[in-house]
């Protein structure tokens, strides 16, 4: 495998997905040695991982390793690269618990071994098989984000370093998770309740704890992972509230799910809290009868889409949006962060909000 070192975003991408797959091959190796029932397991998380992703938790840590001034090397992009392997963790589950049949264009995970089960008639609830292969993948996908950062290469006082923040990104998620599951249970709506479960669930591990990651790698002075922080809690929460708008009217070519999938699930995002806050009396009653119906028909969400738009609760999602952005991008003025590090947490602004619908 060849790394090009060079530090731009599309290079630095080219770069991280030469490690994941140096790193996967490897491992699949070893499954393959304990039985070939393993491989549709070694397949299965190898082109879920390597087929598509925008590698973004990888992408911030770089970036905060870049920031201090530091200069890249392969153990270093190995040991950002293992965050990818936490994304990949939280999608899996997430699909589970989400009951989605699909991500990036494929069958999500367990919906693929369930389809196993059923092609090789296997005894016993296809489902049921699909749901704890599912389980037993995330695990395995975290287990090897831990061995990866272990046997990046890096110093051990730098391994030292970042294992703080990396435990703290791994409890973090896990937290959000929870918070995402017992909002929906509420089945109330809350802005602030909305915007908590975004920072925790997305925000905080997608932006800031991979910035404070690579800072750590490169030495970062408490000033400038404070600066990291002021710039990614913003951003974290302009790039779910982004993810909320596609999980609505996102085009599915692009998303790789259905259209208005949020909506037959019944996410209780900001964009739903806001647009029952300002919904008249017959929107209201639409709203409770047909939200989070799993069975709703493309007019129907057609029709809570208008709903959506009338309100203006799109709008002022949009206006949000635009507001943390450019919080974070007033934070780029902090002298410590070096002229690359600038350049391309620039770029990943745009790149974080400015995404199709």
């Amino acid at each position: 495998m060849t790394f090009t070192l060079a530090l731009d975003l599309p290079s630095m991408r080219k770069d991280i997905n030469a490690a994941l797959m140096q790193f996967i091959q490897n491992e699949n190796k070893y499954l393959s040695k304990i039985g070939p029932e393993l491989d549709p397991v070694a397949n299965g998380i190898e082109k879920f991982l390597l087929d598509s992703g925008k590698r973004l938790r990888p992408l911030f840590a770089y970036v905060g390793y870049l920031a201090t001034g530091s200069l890249s090397s392969v153990e270093i992009i190995r040991a950002i690269s293992s965050l990818e392997l936490i994304h990949a963790c939280a999608l899996i589950h997430d699909d589970v618990m989400d009951g989605s049949d699909t991500r990036r264009g494929a069958p999500s995970i367990h919906k693929l071994f369930e389809a196993l089960h059923s092609k090789d008639n296997l005894q016993g609830s296809s489902s049921k098989f699909g749901v704890a292969s599912a389980i037993l993948m995330g695990d395995l996908a975290l287990v090897w984000s831990a061995q990866m950062l272990h046997t990046s290469g890096i110093k051990n006082d730098e391994l030292i370093t970042v294992l703080p923040f990396y435990d703290e990104m791994r409890v973090e998620l896990m937290a959000g998770q929870y918070l995402d599951v017992f909002e929906q249970s509420l089945a109330t709506q809350s802005v602030e309740r909305s915007l908590k479960v975004a920072r925790y669930k997305s925000g905080k591990y997608t932006i800031e704890r991979p910035l404070h990651f690579g800072g750590s790698l490169g030495g970062a002075s408490k000033e400038l992972l404070e600066a990291f922080t002021n710039y990614g809690i913003p951003l974290g929460e302009a790039f779910q509230l982004r993810d909320d708008l596609l999980g609505v009217f996102g085009d599915p070519t692009e998303t790789g799910k259905p259209s208005g999938d949020d909506l037959r699930e019944g996410k209780r995002t900001a964009l739903i809290a806001i647009t029952m806050d300002r919904a008249d009396t017959s929107q209201l009653k639409y709203l409770s009868k047909y939200f989070g119906d799993p069975n709703l028909s493309s007019e129907q969400i057609g029709h809570i889409q208008e709903i959506i738009v009338n309100t203006g609760a799109q709008s002022h999602i949009e206006s949000m949006i635009e507001q943390l952005a450019q919080r974070s991008l007033s934070t780029l003025a902090f002298d410590g962060i070096s002229p690359v590090g600038k350049d391309l947490l620039t770029q990943l602004v745009h790149i974080s909000t400015i995404r199709k619908i």
